[in-house]
């Protein structure tokens, strides 16, 4: 038998354990139904984050999360937050806004995120008209309270917006909850918005969850509307019976729930979607466990 170095065999020793990593992700990827790398709101770990940024994306990380969606960035510098995005292998390609800190600081939240290597600013929250001169309150209250000519001052403000961010290199989108299903007169508020803002300035960002907990059918979306939709939010509800719009159904683990994602994600691959992020509000079990069990959901989902 030749002999081998000990230097040739550390060297094919670190390939072998690169190739066995690239076939167990193999599969998964595979089964992706949307063909993109898996990605997570980072609101569905907000209570970690501000205690180990650095430790809680590592663990995202090794569950197989590749992208993240910021929902704030807890006081961290730029440096701090790439330096935490790279030695966790992540990158931070969206970042979520309320309306009332975008029309005030446009600026500084464009600078901060451009500088972090954010693609997409998002306008996670509306607000009425003239609100960012009244003292903080209920943000959701807010939402309910708006009028159609204030979502419709809305759509101007989001074109004004996305000029801005466009022109520092990055893109603009909008992401629902459940009040922009609302209608007034026969004129539901998201049809509107998708009317009213700029298909060249303005994306959408599909929360499929709240999509369904309105009522609506987010394949149906996808479909008509497919040149708009940019992303995808995927959750999913503990749905058993009637909505009450004062408390909504718990939000669970993916597949445990009762949103049937196959016409979903089939309607989705028609859209031209560049990110989709995995979020969960509550959990039933350890919130890393239940981020697993989400992810694998999605890796092993066929349409």
């Amino acid at each position: 038998m030749r002999q081998v170095s000990r230097r040739t065999f550390v060297k094919a020793t670190a390939a072998s354990a690169a190739l066995a990593a690239a076939w167990k992700f193999t599969p998964y990827l595979m089964a992706d139904p949307l063909g993109l790398p898996l990605g997570v709101q980072l609101y569905s770990v907000r209570d970690l984050l501000p205690k180990d940024y650095e430790g809680t994306l590592k663990q995202l990380s090794a569950i197989g999360y590749r992208e993240v969606e910021a929902a704030g960035f807890f006081d961290k510098t730029v440096s701090q937050v790439k330096q935490a995005l790279d030695a966790a292998g992540l990158k931070c390609v969206s970042s979520h806004y309320s309306m009332d800190k975008l029309v005030p600081q446009l600026d500084s939240i464009i600078q901060f995120n451009k500088d972090v290597g954010v693609h997409y600013l998002v306008c996670a929250a509306p607000m009425p008209k003239g609100a960012e001169k009244l003292p903080a309150g209920d943000p959701r209250a807010s939402r309910e309270a708006m009028t159609l000519d204030d979502w419709r001052w809305c759509a101007e403000q989001f074109n004004q917006i996305a000029d801005k961010v466009q022109a520092a290199g990055m893109k603009f989108a909008y992401h629902n909850h459940v009040t922009e299903f609302r209608s007034f007169d026969g004129t539901i508020v998201y049809d509107e918005m998708l009317k009213l803002t700029d298909p060249a300035k303005v994306a959408m960002e599909l929360d499929c969850g709240w999509c369904v907990i309105a009522g609506k059918d987010p394949a149906d979306y996808l479909s008509r509307y497919s040149s708009r939709f940019a992303m995808l939010h995927v959750k999913d509800f503990k749905i058993t019976g009637p909505i009450n719009p004062k408390k909504f159904p718990p939000s669970t683990e993916l597949g445990h729930g009762t949103i049937d994602y196959h016409p979903i994600f089939k309607a989705a691959k028609e859209c031209p979607l560049e990110h989709a992020f995995i979020e969960q509000e509550e959990f039933d079990m350890p919130l890393m466990e239940a981020l697993k069990v989400d992810a694998d959901f999605v890796r092993r989902f066929t349409v």
